[in-house]
C-alpha cells in the first residue's frame, strides 16, 4: 500500500524458506516461497509467528540463517509468536519486546533475560522490532513506512487501508472501545462520538443523540450493552488517550488535559490516582526511564518504556 500511495516501488516483499517452493502454513494454506542462499539479502526480515509456538521446534538451520540474516540487515522483526524465533536466535537478549498477550508469560520462562511487556501494541528496541498478535503487526509495518518515508504517507497508507486508528507502540493491547464492544450499533455510534470529540464537554444528550435515543432510554441501553453508566465510560476513554499522550511524551500535562476532555491538570491527577492509582507525573517518569508499570482499576497491567 506505501508503493501505491507514494506511486513507486519503494518496497519489494519476498516470501522466503530455507528449501523454497510451496510451504505449508500453521493455519492450513500454503505460501509460495524462495529459497535462501548465502547471498540472500533484505534490509528488513519479518519473522511470521504461528498458532502456537508452544508446539513448534524451530530447527536449527532455521535459527542460524535468522541470526545472520540480522546481522546484515537493517532491522528484524518477529511478528505476533514470531518473538519467539527471534529469542530461540539469540537476538533478544537484553531487549524489550512484546508478542500476543497469551503467550508472554511462555516467552519470559524461555528468553529469561529479556524484558517482555506484555500490554504493549509493538516495541522497537534498536534493530528489533517485536508486535502484540495478529493485527498489531499491522500497527507495526505501518511504524516502519512512517519511520522510512515520513507520518504524512504513513497517514495516507493508514487511510487508504481504512484503520480505525493508528496505534502507537505504547498503547495498550485491552482498549476500553474493545472492552465495552457493545451490541447495538447505536451504542457503538455513541462511543465513536464520544472517542472523536474527548476534547469537548460530553453529555448524555450529545450522546443519546448520536446514538438517537432519547437520554433516558440512553442510559438505560448502554448501561446494560457495557456494563458502565455513560460517565463512567468517558472517563475511561479519556484516560486511555491520556495515558497514551503522556508515554508518546509529545505534550505538556496542561495540553493533555484540555484535549483529553479533563480541563486542567488537577482534574486528570485526580482522574488518574482513581483510574491508575499513580499520577500523571509518575506515569510520564516510569515511561521514559523504561521500568515500572500501573494497572488500571479493571486490573490491567499498563508497561511502561
Amino acid at each position: 500500500m506505501a508503493n501505491i500511495v507514494a506511486r513507486e516501488e519503494i518496497y519489494r516483499l519476498t516470501n522466503y524458506s530455507l528449501s523454497g517452493g510451496e510451504v505449508r502454513s500453521s493455519l492450513g494454506f500454503s505460501v509460495s516461497t524462495e529459497k535462501v542462499t548465502s547471498e540472500t539479502f533484505a534490509e528488513t526480515w519479518m519473522i511470521c509467528g504461528v498458532v502456537n509456538p508452544l508446539a513448534k521446534v524451530t530447527l536449527r538451520e532455521e535459527l542460524a540463517f535468522v541470526s545472520e540474516a540480522s546481522r546484515n540487515s537493517r532491522r528484524i522483526a518477529g511478528l505476533c509468536t514470531g518473538a519467539f524465533v527471534l529469542g530461540d536466535a539469540g537476538l533478544l537478549h537484553g531487549r524489550r519486546v512484546t508478542t500476543h498477550w497469551a503467550f508472554a508469560d511462555a516467552l519470559r520462562t524461555r528468553c529469561t533475560s529479556t524484558q517482555v511487556e506484555a500490554d504493549r501494541i509493538f516495541i522497537v528496541d534498536g534493530p528489533v522490532w517485536t508486535s502484540a498478535g495478529l493485527t498489531a503487526a499491522m500497527d507495526l509495518a505501518l511504524a516502519m513506512v512512517e519511520k522510512d518515508l515520513g507520518s504524512d504517507l504513513a497517514a495516507s497508507v493508514a487511510h487508504v487501508m481504512v484503520m480505525h486508528q493508528r496505534r502507537t507502540g505504547g498503547q495498550s493491547q485491552h482498549s476500553e472501545m474493545l472492552k465495552m464492544s457493545p451490541k447495538s450499533d447505536r451504542i457503538q455510534a455513541a462511543l465513536d462520538f464520544a472517542q472523536k470529540n474527548l476534547g469537548k464537554a460530553l453529555s448524555v444528550g450529545d450522546l443519546a443523540n448520536a446514538a438517537h435515543l432519547s437520554p433516558r432510554q440512553f442510559s438505560r441501553v448502554f448501561q446494560s450493552e457495557t456494563g458502565r453508566s455513560p460517565a463512567k465510560a468517558i472517563e475511561h476513554l479519556r484516560l486511555e488517550e491520556a495515558r497514551n499522550m503522556i508515554e508518546r511524551g509529545r505534550h505538556s500535562l496542561a495540553t493533555i488535559a484540555h484535549e483529553t476532555g479533563f480541563g486542567d491538570r488537577n482534574r486528570l491527577r485526580d482522574a488518574f490516582v482513581r483510574g491508575f492509582g499513580v499520577s500523571p507525573q509518575s506515569l510520564r517518569r516510569t515511561s521514559r526511564t523504561g521500568k515500572g508499570s500501573v494497572h488500571s482499576d479493571d486490573g490491567d497491567a499498563v508497561a511502561n518504556g
